[in-house]
């Protein structure tokens, strides 16, 4: 026999109840510039779907591009990045015009990205956006 101690029971059983904790928050959020895989703005432009998807006065959110669009009441369009800006989360809800981060319950308005509820403090990132043969298209060159 060493001249070590061994573990006891609890602080190996203590040690591994802690360590998936620690990763959870990992996972969830990756830091504000949305380094979880998710960029925070599109690196070139895409095409998000139909214009007439956006009615006046409303938005609609792109989850597989992270995007939100919204549509004011003269017709013009305006385009968000829809990754939350307080810790990288991907926004993935949208209620009437207000888009709710899960993973803090940051909110922020997709008419104009500014931010109606903390923890987020900077307003989402605003993209080019334009139509091109009656198609939605947002990101850099849009």
């Amino acid at each position: 026999m060493s001249g070590r101690p061994s573990a006891s029971r609890r602080t190996v059983l203590r040690g591994a109840a802690l360590t998936p904790v620690a990763g959870l928050g990992l996972a969830a959020c990756s830091g504000g510039d949305g380094g979880g895989g998710a960029p925070a703005t599109p690196t070139a432009p895409v095409v998000l779907g139909a214009a007439s998807e956006v009615s006046k006065g409303g938005a609609q959110l792109y989850l597989d591009e992270n995007v939100v669009v919204s549509r004011a009441e003269n017709g013009s369009l305006k385009a968000f990045s829809s990754i939350c800006t307080h810790a990288g989360c991907a926004i993935n809800k949208l209620t009437g015009t207000t888009l709710v981060c899960p993973c803090h319950g940051s909110e922020f308005d997709a008419m104009t990205g500014a931010v109606l509820r903390e923890p987020a403090t900077v307003p989402l990132h605003d993209l080019a956006v334009e139509t091109k043969a009656g198609k939605i298209v947002a990101g850099p060159g849009a």
